[in-house]
Formats: structure tokens, C-alpha cells, sequence
């Protein structure tokens, strides 16, 4: 029998901490054979990234393996110096890591990153290793690699910096690769590609591959075997079909059921168990004279940016992100709206809460009028309240230096709200509406987990009593588990107190379960716009059926899992 390319066995890693070390990863044992791909996956914490970074020797301080051995084709990577490991990273084991951004330099160009590592991993010249970069470039489907070589990451997308960061993560030619949140931020046809070129270059390079995500459609469709982890323990694995088809750990059970159909709409979204707290009447005070009828009225709206190189002399064409046709949302509606990266819907959200100026069009609130013609403080501060928005980060969107008490009560001072003695029950209140604690208001933010900080970014817009919500990729960073619970707890507020949403997603089956209407957008542009159930059922457009065909999808027995359960 042919021996793994690489094996973890009864992997132990720990942080030391004056109140005691913590065990991050727990026992946890795997085989990875050449030419195959495993799935490490769980919840936020479970432990996957830090497997892989104990993998590669990149582990954060103070962390350590306690115990254990991580043998890459017989020898012992857990047993080797931090120079040893400067040696084989990046010739043996390559890593792509989740955010291209932050993995590439923005002041080199792309091909002169990848022809520095080329030169410094095969010790080959510099003129030699730029050859070989577009070469390389146009190995991971990037196209006319000759020109783009000389470009910056800012000028590339989304899916085309992570093609560059493959392209990065295999200069040295290695052995193993691990690719840890790969596709999180991608939309659903530019993850397809990414995918399919780590499996293809899985299969004709022979190598060995361990890939780190929450997303189970990415699992199903892309690993061989997968790895399912808690706590820092291993629960399950075994081949990805057989364990996501029957699997056997309460765990895995309730990771499968909490992934969102895209085939049918699930009534644990569309009515999902009331909550009603003594905030609420609070929270209700601003809607106590609303109608039925629209909230917001736009007419053809078009946004247009200045062209790269624009001059006194020369003034190129400007690039048009959005051109639409008039839009209605009524009061206590959830419009989605869902495209590819690029394709303008954020754009189009912040044209719509008035957060960037438009170029033709207006946009009309029913109790505010035209938002471009407000021009006294007060008419903007009192809009300002009435719509808020629920940012895709989490981490960015909260200040790290401020207490979560302080964070919210921050919006109602300011807005005059509550009296000061008032504003502490009511920031407790408010963390207790959105499913925390109120003794977690004298905590900082880094002391939660993304999904409890997401929880605290609704509860900071709940404070000024919004009656309208920007929902923009709220969910696109959490697992499964933790994205059930913040839609449920999104669709049952908007169902306790009548808020009226834009939600914008690439995530198809999370667009389907929360919106009574879809808005599908191509190049800045509405290509369909239709009732939820029938858009998903029956799409009419070309575009909108190329998205459907394109989201992974976790095939499952739904009445053995059922019966499971």
C-alpha cells in the first residue's frame, strides 16, 4: 500500500495563557494522499485553521504543537526549527490564504511578486523567473498574462487576485497545498472557477491538498474526503459523499441541517419563532403612524465613476457601475439582490441609503422625500436614523477600542434617544433583543466571535430605531450554524417589528430563504426582477440560470437525514 503524502497524527496545539493553555486543536489525526483533496470543516474556532497553520509552521504566538506529529512524506514537520521550515515552505507546502488583498504586496505589481518568489524558491534570474511568472499567469487563467503582469492587485477582481495567489502559492512547485477559506468572498460562478482550477491542478500536478471552509456546498463539491471538527476535536470523517449523505455524529447532523435550501423555501426562515421583549415598544415607537404601500420609490438611477487616466486635456469615458430601471420597495419588504463580484449591487445599496451620490436619477422616501434635496441637518439627521446599514465585516465594522456598551449607546446620545440614566438598561436590552447577554456591554469586541459581533453590528442599528435595513453580505463570513441563526434572528425582527430590507448576497440559497423579491444584477445592470419563489423556480433570463447552475449545492438524502434527527 503506498504510503500518505502527509500524516497528522494525534496533532495537539495550545496556547499558553496566564489563567491556563488553551487547546486549540485536540488529537486530531488525517491522512492525505498525492492527487487528493481533504475538507477541514466546522464552525468558527472548530480548529481548521489552525491545523493548517501548524502544517506550514505559521502558527500565531504564543501558540505551539504540545503533541503529536505532522510526517510529510517521512519527515516529521512538528520536529524541525522555524529555519528548517522557512526552507520547505513555499518549495513543499504552499498555502492560499482567504483574503487576496492582504496575501499580495499593492505597491509591486503581480508579475513582479510571483517572478521575486519564482527566483528566490528555484533559484532561477530574475529575467528567467519573469518568463516563467506569465507563464504561470496564464496557467491559472488569467488572460493576455503578458500585459497584466505589469498591473497592480487594485486592477484586478476578486476571483482574478485569488487566481494570483494559486498562482503565488505554487511558484516552488510543492508537494502540498493548503487553501484555507479559499472562495468566503467570491460570488458563486467566480468561486466555480477557483474551485475548479484547485482540483484540476490538484489532479495533473498530483498533489496533495487540504481545504479549510465553512461552506458545505464547497465541501460536496470539491473534496474527497472530509474532515468535520468541534472544539478542536475530530468528530467525523470519511468520504465526503458518505458523510454528508448518512452521517453519523449529532454534530455533522446539525451542520447538514442548517444549510439553507436553494430548491425550496423553509419554514424556520419564512416564519421563525417570536420574540418579543420590553424593547420592542421602545424599539416600535418611531412606526406607530405607518402605512401600507411603498417606502421607497427610485427612478432610473445611474452612477458613474471618472476613468483611470482622466486629464484637463483627455477625458476618456467614465465607467458606468449602475444604470437601473425605477424600483419600489413597500414597507416591510425583503428585496435581495444578487450578481457576481463587480456587477454593482453594494453600489446600488449605498445609491439607495444615500451613502454615495448619484449621477442621474433620485431616490424618494415616503416620510423624507427626495435625499438629495435634503439639506438641513436635521432633515439628514433624522434619515439617517430611519435607515441603517448591517456591513458584510464584522471585524471592520466595530471599534476595537471601545467598549460594546459605549458602541451602542453612543447612536442613542447622540440622536437624543434616552436620558443618560435610561441608556445603560437600554444597551443591555438591546444585547439581550439580538440573543446576547447584557453583562457582555462591558466587554471589546475582540472578545467575541464573528457571529456575536455581527449580532452586536444589528443591535448598534436597531439602536437608533431604524425603520429600514442595508443588509450587505451579512452572513458571506459565518458557518453554517452561526449564518442559520443570524438570518432567523434578521427575518424574525423585520417580522416583530416591521422593518423593511435590501439584502445583498451572492449566496443564492440565503437570498431565496429571506427575500419576497429578487433583483438579479449583470454589469451594473437589472437583468430580472421577480418574486422569489417564481425567479428560483422558474428563472427567465440566461444570466439568473447560469447563477443557479453555478452555487454548489450539498446533495443529501433529506428523509434519511430527517429521520436522523
Amino acid at each position: 500500500m503506498t504510503a500518505p503524502l502527509l500524516s497528522i497524527e494525534a496533532l495537539c496545539v495550545g496556547f499558553p495563557h496566564r489563567l491556563g493553555d488553551f487547546v486549540a486543536v485536540d488529537g486530531f489525526t488525517m491522512d492525505l494522499n498525492k492527487g487528493e483533496i481533504v475538507g477541514l470543516i466546522g464552525e468558527s474556532g472548530a480548529g481548521k485553521s489552525t491545523v493548517g497553520n501548524a502544517v506550514i509552521g505559521l502558527l500565531s504566538h504564543p501558540g505551539r504543537i504540545t503533541a503529536g506529529r505532522i510526517v510529510l512524506q517521512d519527515q516529521d514537520l512538528a520536529a524541525l526549527s522555524a529555519k528548517q521550515m522557512e526552507v520547505l515552505r513555499g518549495r513543499r507546502i504552499g498555502m492560499i490564504f482567504q483574503d487576496p488583498m492582504t496575501s499580495l504586496n499593492p505597491l509591486m505589481t503581480v508579475g513582479a511578486q510571483l517572478a521575486e518568489s519564482i527566483s528566490i524558491l528555484q533559484n532561477k534570474s530574475l529575467s528567467e523567473a519573469r518568463i516563467e511568472a506569465a507563464k504561470r499567469l496564464g496557467d491559472v487563467g488569467i488572460p493576455d498574462a503578458d500585459t497584466r503582469m505589469h498591473q497592480y492587485p487594485h486592477e484586478f477582481s476578486g476571483g482574478m487576485r485569488q487566481r494570483v495567489v494559486i498562482a503565488l502559492a505554487l511558484a516552488g512547485d510543492p508537494d502540498l497545498l493548503i487553501a484555507d477559506e479559499p472562495t468566503t468572498a467570491l460570488d458563486v460562478s467566480v468561486q466555480k472557477q477557483v474551485l475548479d482550477l484547485i482540483r484540476s491542478i490538484c489532479r495533473q500536478r498530483q498533489l496533495g491538498v487540504i481545504l479549510v471552509t465553512h461552506d458545505m456546498g464547497v465541501i460536496a463539491e470539491t473534496a474527497d474526503r472530509v474532515c468535520v471538527m468541534r472544539h478542536g476535536k475530530l468528530v467525523e470523517t470519511g468520504v465526503t459523499a458518505d458523510v454528508l449523505g448518512s452521517p453519523k455524529a449529532e454534530y455533522t447532523k446539525q451542520l447538514i441541517a442548517a444549510i439553507p435550501s436553494i430548491t425550496e423555501r423553509e419554514e424556520r426562515f419564512r416564519n421563525p419563532a417570536r420574540r418579543t421583549g420590553e424593547i420592542d415598544a421602545w424599539l416600535l415607537q418611531a412606526h406607530d403612524r405607518e402605512e401600507n404601500g411603498a417606502f421607497l420609490r427610485s427612478s432610473a438611477l445611474v452612477k458613474e465613476f471618472p476613468a483611470k487616466g482622466a486629464s484637463f486635456r483627455i477625458r476618456p469615458p467614465a465607467f458606468r457601475a449602475v444604470d437601473v430601471p425605477p424600483l419600489e420597495i413597500a414597507r416591510g419588504e425583503v428585496l435581495g439582490l444578487v450578481g457576481e463580484s463587480g456587477s454593482g449591487k453594494s453600489t446600488l445599496g449605498r445609491l439607495l441609503t444615500g451613502l454615495l451620490p448619484i449621477t442621474e436619477g433620485a431616490v424618494t422616501y415616503t416620510d423624507h422625500g427626495d435625499i438629495s434635496a435634503l439639506r438641513q441637518a436635521a432633515q439628514r439627521k433624522r434619515f439617517r436614523r430611519d435607515v441603517q446599514v448591517v456591513f458584510q465585516d464584522p471585524y471592520s465594522s466595530l471599534n476595537s477600542r471601545l467598549r460594546v456598551d459605549h458602541i451602542l449607546s453612543e447612536p442613542i446620545r447622540f440622536h437624543g434617544l434616552a436620558s443618560r440614566a435610561q441608556t445603560p438598561r437600554l444597551v443591555g436590552a438591546l444585547l439581550e433583543r439580538v440573543g446576547l447577554k447584557a453583562a457582555d456591554g462591558r466587554k471589546y469586541p475582540h472578545q467575541f466571535s464573528g457571529g456575536q459581533r455581527q449580532r452586536i453590528c444589528i443591535a448598534r442599528a436597531l439602536a437608533v430605531r431604524p425603520r429600514f435595513l442595508l443588509c450587505d453580505e451579512p452572513t458571506s463570513a459565518l458557518d453554517v450554524s452561526i449564518q442559520a441563526e443570524m438570518l432567523a434572528l434578521l427575518m424574525e425582527l423585520r417580522r416583530s417589528l416591521g422593518l423593511t430590507m435590501l439584502f445583498v448576497s451572492h449566496d443564492l440559497a440565503v437570498v431565496r430563504q429571506v427575500s419576497d423579491r429578487v433583483a438579479v444584477m449583470q454589469r451594473g445592470k437589472i437583468v430580472e426582477l421577480r418574486e422569489s419563489e417564481a425567479l428560483f423556480d422558474a428563472p427567465e433570463h440566461e444570466y439568473t440560470r447560469h447563477l443557479l447552475n453555478t452555487a454548489p449545492r450539498v446533495q443529501i438524502e433529506t428523509r434519511n437525514l430527517e429521520e436522523a434527527l
